[in-house]
């Protein structure tokens, strides 16, 4: 007997009603909002690690390899450190930068409690967070992490991910990661919903809404950067069928964008890189721009091994990340920006209006300043829609934190017009967008993940 077809709808619209509706709830099942910043700081206490920066040389099984002086695990696994060299129409470079081409696992579960659903998060310590703690993915690991490569324990959760059906994915998308520190990173980025009993595996879990994680949002430092790039891509419906330009208008634009934004990329050994410097504790620019490697020993950490020892990569001072906000016809739109990056696989991902160290550009005249830097540099506060300091990825990189802003323009500034390079969205046409690979980068997901 042959089993009958059975068709399914194409859009998940239920499962954004439902996404929807955990974004209205202002509280949840579990602790609320208010104790979080309390109950992270409980979590770096019990941890109780120390991360203090060490000379290269006392570096626990990574060394430069003789021949390239490419930074190395003796695994052969987790990521190398070594030479990038770019070349673009109007500018070249070359630059140290992180290669893991593994491809790690970001997931969130998902339960429904009293007809509302709730998002499992952890305390989860990296040594490069400012703060040591903050609110993480349920599941935040390498492949080398969970095959323990580092000989440590087991990942809790990890199973919900490695063996969920198709009918319990909210969310499944690769997506990118800083396109000017890895090359070619991606992570899977998942949210699965789960039934039955899921006990807490630990005090550093715990249960929220998403409405209380959009509350979370607007404090510093408290909601990480992989969570934030979670739910950005999660399928949440968000209102408009208008905007400036369709959504087909949009798609050309880029595709035109990523055609004209041609750079040629390719590793080469670190010790042949141009106009960078290695001493016993850093690797830098003789200008010292942008960024340096260093190391760090990390002790009593509390993870699937107490201790260990890394390199990273530390900007030399706090970024702006930031969107420009219009309302065209009562529908509001943010300025995107195609930004190509040396370590993007496919060359230019849309990014926020501004990225960038203004430290970087002090020295230099305001006509090599980044466009639009002003605008966000010192702000009227009457125009800021939203401002947080958030950290990037804490497990490869030192203390780089950015103040994130959304401000309101004007024509003036930003003219509907928009300048090459940049186009006006809405945020469900970003949306949209950030629910496929490669096409919004990590900075302009976070401000997503706002926005929704």
């Amino acid at each position: 007997m042959t089993t009958p077809t059975v068709l399914k709808p194409r859009s998940g619209r239920a499962v954004g009603d439902r996404l929807a509706r955990s974004a209205r709830a202002g509280e949840g099942i579990g602790m609320p909002s208010e104790q979080v910043p309390a109950w992270l700081e409980a979590r770096r206490r019990a941890v109780g690690a120390q991360v203090r920066r060490i000379p290269f040389a006392e570096l626990d099984q990574w060394s430069f390899e003789p021949g390239s002086s490419n930074l190395r695990h003796h695994s052969g696994r987790f990521f190398t450190v070594e030479g990038l060299d770019v070349r673009g129409p109007q500018s070249s470079w070359q630059q140290p930068i992180i290669v893991q081409p593994e491809i790690g696992i970001l997931g969130i579960l998902a339960k429904e409690f009293d007809g509302v659903l709730h998002f499992l998060m952890q305390a989860k310590m990296e040594p490069g967070n400012p703060n040591l703690v903050q609110l993480s993915p349920t599941v935040q690991a390498t492949r080398s992490n969970y095959t323990k490569a580092h000989g440590g324990t087991n990942v809790r959760y990890l199973e919900h991910f490695l063996q969920a059906g198709p009918h319990q994915v909210i969310t499944d998308v690769l997506q990118s990661e800083h396109g000017s520190w890895f090359y070619r990173k991606r992570n899977r980025n998942l949210i699965v919903e789960v039934s039955g009993d899921v006990p807490l595996l630990g005090e550093d879990f715990g249960w929220f809404t998403l409405g209380q994680l959009k509350a979370l949002l607007q404090q510093d430092n408290v909601v990480n950067m992989d969570a934030r790039t979670v739910l950005a891509s999660a399928p949440l419906g968000v209102d408009g069928q208008q905007a400036l330009s369709s959504d087909t208008e949009v798609m050309s634009w880029f595709t035109g964008e990523r055609s004209r934004l041609t750079l040629d990329a390719h590793l080469r050994p670190l010790d042949g890189i141009e106009g960078w410097l290695r001493d016993s504790h850093s690797i830098h620019r003789g200008d010292h721009r942008f960024f340096r490697v260093v190391a760090v020993a990390v002790e009593g950490a509390g993870r699937e091994v107490a201790g260990w020892s890394q390199p990273l990569i530390e900007p030399v001072a706090p970024g702006v990340v930031g969107f420009a906000w219009r309302s065209f016809g009562g529908v509001g739109h943010v300025l995107v920006n195609a930004r190509a990056e040396g370590g993007f696989l496919d060359t230019a991902e849309l990014g926020p209006t501004v990225q960038c160290v203004p430290a970087n550009y002090t020295r230099l005249p305001a006509s090599e300043r980044p466009r639009f830097l002003d605008l966000f540099e010192n702000p009227d506060a009457g125009r800021i829609r939203y401002s947080a300091m958030h950290s990037e990825e804490g497990g490869r990189f030192l203390n780089a934190e950015s103040r994130y802003l959304i401000v309101e323009t004007d024509e003036s500034s930003t003219p509907a017009q928009a300048p090459p390079g940049y186009r006006w969205v809405t945020p469900a046409q970003l949306s949209l967008l950030a629910g496929h690979s490669r096409y919004v980068n990590v900075q302009a997901r976070s401000l997503l993940s706002v926005l929704r």
